[in-house]
């Protein structure tokens, strides 16, 4: 490990730098000198150094001056140095501290005191270096551990999304291509919108087909109904909404938050008569002002157990007729404005 240790001896007396060097030779280090300050600021620059011994008297710039710079520089202020010099008054080496020294040897030193010395604060350097790039690395694990534990968490949410889709179809008139379509549109919508972030749009796609999860929650007969429903029937359809917020609100992941939301509030509407809280504008989150459209357009455009379907035409000048009251208008706009791309996915 010695062997790669490097030290920079600074002293404007070349003998002393050669004492230093034939004392600390044995220990089979490498060593660089420099006779000034400006030399040794010059050399730290050009490659690296683990330890500094520094004279203090020195013509031009003094061992203070050198060391305070050191210090104040990302690339060598972790540097230890270690000032040699022949001044041994109290205000002298406190000073040398004060400027960011690790120690101080005083000449003429002894050459066991020195080569201890110098040992010492390799190996405490050295030490620090390792813990440094130990924590470095255990940062970058523990940031690639969690990465990978939200990635599984949130693959998990999509799985248990589609398993509860899965059963929402075998319970209720909703198709696997009416909710695969939902979510297509609610993609697209999601693409097209300026205030939408691609991440926002993906997380749509995965929610959307939850949007009427709640009707899981609602009595067979009145679901599958085929005729007209009467108004306590309707009543009791409207709760799939809340239904849904209460079998979702235990969770805060993004897909289940997101579908809880969408679940919740699709049937909002943007003049306020919607129900289940009659929000109105804004105040109704943009995921489910996004899916509302997305699922009327396709609820009008295919045949139900209580419906014939409509035509696309039909089903589009509805959604047009209906901006301002049922729907977003900014959503309506970008709906009106990419319409064929939507004719394509309705026929999925």
């Amino acid at each position: 490990m010695t062997n790669s240790f490097h030290i920079l001896i600074v002293d404007d007396v070349s003998d002393n730098i050669q004492v230093a060097m034939s004392i600390l030779k044995e220990e089979n280090y490498q060593f660089s000198f420099a006779l000034n300050g400006m030399q040794a600021l010059t050399l730290v620059n050009e490659k690296p150094f683990d330890l500094i011994l520094l004279d203090i008297m020195m013509p031009k710039m003094d061992g203070y001056e050198v060391c305070k710079q050191l210090k104040q520089q990302e690339k060598t202020k972790g540097i230890p140095i270690i000032f040699l010099t022949a001044k041994i008054d109290i205000d002298s080496i406190s000073e040398g501290f004060q400027a960011g020294a690790v120690d101080y040897i005083t000449k003429p030193f002894h050459p066991e005191e020195l080569i201890a010395r110098v040992k010492t604060h390799l190996e405490l350097y050295a030490s620090q270096k390792l813990l440094k790039k130990y924590n470095i690395n255990l940062k970058n694990s523990l940031l690639h551990r969690e990465k990978r534990f939200m990635s599984e968490l949130e693959e998990n949410q999509k799985e248990m999304i589609y398993v509860l889709t899965e059963l929402m179809e075998a319970n209720s008139d909703e198709t696997g291509r009416h909710i695969r379509r939902v979510a297509e549109y609610s993609r697209l919508l999601a693409h097209y919108h300026p205030n939408v972030t691609e991440e926002d749009a993906q997380v749509i796609y995965h929610a959307a087909p939850m949007h009427d999860i709640g009707k899981i929650a609602i009595p067979h007969d009145i679901l599958h109904k085929p005729g007209r429903l009467t108004e306590e029937e309707f009543n009791v359809i409207k709760t799939h909404t809340t239904r849904a917020h209460d079998m979702l609100k235990i969770s805060d992941r993004k897909f289940i938050k997101a579908a809880e939301i969408i679940a919740t509030q699709h049937h909002e509407k943007w003049n306020g008569t919607g129900y289940p809280q009659g929000l109105a504008g804004e105040k109704i989150h943009i995921y489910a002002r996004i899916v509302a459209l997305a699922d009327v357009f396709d609820a009008l455009t295919h045949k139900r157990v209580y419906k014939e379907s409509w035509s696309v035409e039909e089903a589009v000048e509805y959604i047009i007729q209906h901006k301002y009251t049922q729907f977003d208008p900014d959503v309506v706009d970008i709906f009106a404005e990419h319409v064929d791309e939507f004719i394509t996915i309705s026929h999925f």
